[in-house]
């Protein structure tokens, strides 16, 4: 049965149906434990669950995710909940140096799975030490896989699916997603990690985007095709592995590609996609692709500041425009 519920609440969902299902997920994290249960997610499960399965951590970032790491080892599934994905530098030497490279240090014959929930992106005025979106960095490294879930049902499905990996899974979660709401399964389901999705067909030219950002572009929806234009928009979905194929089916059709990401302008999502279509349909494409992303500088600590820097439904509907005409 379907019913309607927020993004948060789609995430505690999954983290309930998979702490009674397997006795071996827990959960870590500074705060999972408290009364606002980092944004509802975590809410309520130390009483169900108890202290042994959903651990509060001291600030020691590296140390307690090879922790993690090692208890994966012995059968855990451990699912680490960083509240702010700025933190995560703390632990990439455990993360990538670890645990990314253990399955290939093995022969492939022991696992070695962690799910990490890193939350990014805008708030209400954080500044620069609590609002990144960096997740591009971790994209680099082979031996992971790195999910961008939009809408509730993804949230819970990418969270159920990522516990069952054979290795480390990093969902990103963007802040500003967490009060949207939508139609959720009660079934325990989950979904495959590595697929985009296309959530509206069109003709004219494709958009891609991911995370909150298509929050954005669906909000401009409206304006741009009464301007004429007839927009395909694709969910990106996976970040790592990255599904090239439906971006590139979807181009062909409409000879024209706009990238749109949550995170700086430069070595992002919207460059590696946009460098890989012009690769394999420079013939094809009527124009250059379009990257719409942040600037590349730190976002100031005031609601007001914040709301200047963040991309809004006039400059991408104006950015838009000026690159069509």
């Amino acid at each position: 049965m379907n019913r309607e519920l927020t993004f948060a609440k789609a995430i505690h969902e999954a983290t309930f149906q998979l702490m009674e299902r397997y006795s071996e997920v827990y959960v870590m994290g500074e705060g999972v434990d408290d009364y606002k249960g980092v944004w509802g997610t975590t809410l309520g499960l130390i009483k169900k669950f108890g202290a042994e399965r959903v651990i509060d951590i001291p600030l020691s970032e590296n140390a307690m995710t090879g922790i993690a790491l090692g208890s994966s080892l012995l059968g855990f599934k451990p699912i680490f909940v960083h509240q702010r994905i700025d933190f995560m530098l703390m632990c990439m030497d455990a993360i990538f140096n670890q645990g990314a490279k253990w399955n290939y240090m093995t022969g492939f014959n022991q696992n070695m799975n962690i799910v990490i929930r890193a939350v990014v992106g805008r708030g209400w005025g954080q500044s620069v030490q609590h609002a990144q979106s960096f997740y591009p960095i971790f994209a680099h490294f082979p031996g992971v896989k790195i999910v961008a879930p939009f809408t509730p049902q993804e949230a819970k499905g990418l969270l159920i699916s990522a516990v069952n990996e054979k290795e480390p899974v990093i969902i990103i979660e963007a802040k500003n997603l967490y009060e949207s709401t939508g139609e959720v399964s009660d079934e325990f389901k989950g979904i495959y990690l590595g697929k985009a999705n296309v959530i509206k067909n069109g003709n004219d030219i494709t958009i891609a985007g991911l995370s909150s950002s298509l929050k954005d572009i669906l909000e401009a929806m409206p304006d741009i095709e009464n301007k004429g234009i007839s927009a395909e928009i694709i969910n990106i979905l996976s970040i790592k592995p990255l599904d090239i194929e439906t971006i590139i089916e979807s181009v062909k059709k409409t000879k024209n590609l706009i990238v749109v990401d949550i995170t700086w302008e430069h070595f992002n999502v919207t460059t590696e996609i946009s460098s890989i279509v012009s690769e394999k349909l420079f013939g094809i494409l009527q124009r250059p692709p379009l990257r719409i992303a942040l600037p590349d500088s730190y976002v100031g600590m005031s609601e007001e500041l914040e709301k200047r820097y963040y991309l809004n439904k006039a400059e991408l509907i104006a950015k838009i425009m000026e690159w069509h005409k």
